[in-house]
């Protein structure tokens, strides 16, 4: 989990105010817990087959797909076989800090932490935009070609798939 930490910490310990910044690693705790109190459901065994658990998870970013793109999700998931827990399942339990450099992921973390709709909602919606920036190249490849690029996302301007993902609101399943 220093993957989810690190950002926190960063931002914490490079406030300006150094009273603020004193206390960063105690900050730090507190806003993981609550970072992750709200995506609890993911990371809870015994919920992974429930309804609220991380296959719950991945089933709505599949649907969320399906309702955007149906050509795409056909082809990932009917004709390719690349299932969401192949490559989202990281996306999602790591909030992307493994997808995009480490400014990138400050960028993103603020849309998702500032988002009314909620953090899990809006990182969701990331996770299919970011499936429908690169759909020309998915459309073309087959299982190998897929989940390597999933696997290791390529550069994209972050605007645009923030943009992307804001035209999908309120579009997922609760």
């Amino acid at each position: 989990m220093n993957e989810v930490l690190a950002p926190l910490f960063y931002v914490l310990s490079n406030d300006p105010d150094a009273s603020n910044s004193a206390s960063a690693e105690a900050d730090t705790f507190f806003c993981f817990v609550e970072l992750i109190s709200g995506f609890k459901n993911n990371y809870c065994k015994h919920l992974d087959n429930s309804r609220v658990g991380i296959r719950s998870t991945l089933s709505k970013l599949s649907q969320l797909l399906k309702k955007h793109d149906e050509e795409l999700w056909r082809h990932m998931e009917v004709i390719t076989k690349v299932y969401p827990q192949y490559y989202a399942f990281r996306w999602i339990t790591l909030l992307l800090t493994m997808e995009f450099s480490f400014n990138v992921c400050i960028h993103i973390w603020d849309a998702i932490l500032g988002d009314p709709e909620g953090p899990p909602d809006t990182l969701l919606r990331i996770c299919c935009a970011m499936l429908i920036l690169v759909r020309k190249r998915l459309l073309v490849g087959d299982f190998t070609a897929n989940i390597q690029l999933l696997q290791h996302y390529p550069q994209t301007n972050i605007d645009h798939l923030l943009h992307i993902a804001n035209r999908l609101r309120g579009t997922v399943a609760s």
